[in-house]
């Protein structure tokens, strides 16, 4: 037993009146010994559930981060490029436990955003407590991409060369993983899985995207992001906690900082309405794994489904976030032509291409 994380775990559990919350210091070594397995299993899930219950503050948030920076896997820069838009990775921080209810398009996205030459990173696992639904990793392999296969040099490889990269768990950070099976022993989603929504491996510039579901989650973010200096993000009240913006609803945007690194750093809050683009609709559900692959093959084909006016919906949206259009009219437009003119079709082969000639070198 750790005497020294027994003192952290004493502050997080003793309740509301005598609890105390961690400096941010503090947490980076309590999470560093997690991580490092240095406390014992008991300790860890006691800590797991008390914070939980406790909520952390956005200086635990801070420090936790902290502790995946000193002990995590982090993508090596890409050389410099012309654009803005282009020397900025943008980081797409979506639950790991995936999606059961509505179908994901956060792929397409990042193949819109690759093609326009913005670049995208992803992280995540496989298959996750609580919720068990399917991850961008099945997803990806689904559309002949196997992230699992790549060591942290060859995504850093494949995300100079394509512009999609993706930091997968089991791979390239073990230590993390092995954190994984307390989520089920716990049956709740412990803290980390606020902080995996705003962890950023990735050594250069980045934009940030972190999902939310519930709006006490995006101001811990917003106060934990500029205690880290973040100096651009943008907060997304998307589906299942995600990155993909709603067709049912009001799209609740906040965004913080531009691409542009000589405007200026404001935070402003957006309520994009997806009828008045006529994009307006039900959220497709997500029915079966197969039928999500295949309409996501036919959306990538060019075809007009109910998910391809998803995948505009956001690829526009992102489009004009990440700089690349002036306009969200003109992002979904340029979205739509993507897709249609087999350009994202051909990014997709290019990944595939890439990806098996990295493997077999």
């Amino acid at each position: 037993m750790s005497n020294e994380f027994r003192e952290f775990l004493k502050k997080v559990g003793s309740g509301t009146h005598t609890g105390r919350d961690l400096s941010r210091q503090g947490m980076e070594v309590a999470m560093g010994m997690m991580l490092q397995q240095e406390a014992t299993p008991a300790q860890i899930g006691a800590f797991f559930i008390a914070h939980r219950i406790k909520r952390p503050t956005p200086e635990e948030l801070a420090g936790m981060l902290d502790a995946y920076d000193d002990l995590g896997p982090c993508v090596a820069s890409r050389p410099a490029a012309p654009n803005p838009w282009q020397n900025r990775v943008t980081v797409l921080g979506c639950p790991y436990d995936g999606r059961s209810r509505t179908a994901p398009v956060t792929p397409i996205t990042a193949l819109i955003l690759a093609a326009a030459g913005v670049p995208v990173l992803m992280h995540g696992g496989d298959r996750m407590p609580t919720k068990y639904g399917i991850p961008l990793t099945e997803i990806w392999r689904g559309l002949g991409v196997d992230w699992r296969a790549l060591s942290l040099d060859r995504t850093g490889e494949m995300l100079a060369t394509t512009g999609l990269g993706f930091v997968y768990l089991p791979k390239h950070f073990l230590q993390a993983a092995d954190l994984v099976p307390y989520r089920d022993q716990i049956g709740k989603r412990p803290p980390i899985a606020s902080l995996e929504l705003i962890w950023s491996p990735y050594a250069g510039q980045t934009h940030l995207v972190a999902g939310f579901v519930h709006p006490p989650s995006e101001d811990r973010f917003r106060m934990t992001l500029d205690l880290r200096q973040q100096t651009c993000y943008t907060t997304v009240k998307g589906l299942e906690g995600s990155c993909d913006l709603p067709r049912s609803r009001t799209a609740i945007i906040g965004v913080f900082g531009s691409i542009d690194p000589d405007r200026p750093q404001e935070w402003e809050r957006l309520h994009l309405h997806p009828e008045e683009y006529g994009l307006g609709g039900h959220d497709v559900p997500l029915e079966s794994d197969e039928k999500l692959i295949e309409e996501l093959h036919a959306v990538i084909q060019g075809e007009s489904i109910e998910l391809t006016k998803s995948a505009i919906w956001n690829g526009g949206f992102y489009l004009w976030r990440c700089g690349v259009c002036p306009s969200l009219e003109s992002g979904l437009e340029k979205a739509a032509g993507l897709l249609k003119d087999k350009v994202v079709s051909n990014q997709l082969e290019k990944a595939i291409d890439c990806q098996s000639s990295i493997v077999n070198c």
